[in-house]
């Protein structure tokens, strides 16, 4: 890093970390449907409760808002 002036440039440029936030925008999407398809053969089998039911509920809330935004949204 090179210092003048009392700026400071940044230590990671602006598109290597956009591109690492868009990298795991899209991981987390498959994660979701990773931890849908767990809970519900979880649920099905009767099992003991590893997750809390409520994050379960957030999950499945969001991943809708999540697929539309990376797979739908023009802006």
């Amino acid at each position: 890093m090179k210092r003048s002036n009392g700026n400071l440039e940044p230590a990671i440029g602006v598109q290597a970390l956009q591109g690492t936030l868009v990298i795991l925008g899209y991981g987390a999407i498959f994660l979701n449907v990773i931890f849908f398809i767990w809970g519900i053969i979880a649920f099905a089998r009767g099992g003991a409760q590893a997750v809390p039911r409520w994050l379960f509920w957030f999950n499945l809330l969001l991943f809708p808002v999540q697929v539309w935004y990376f797979f739908f949204a023009n802006f």
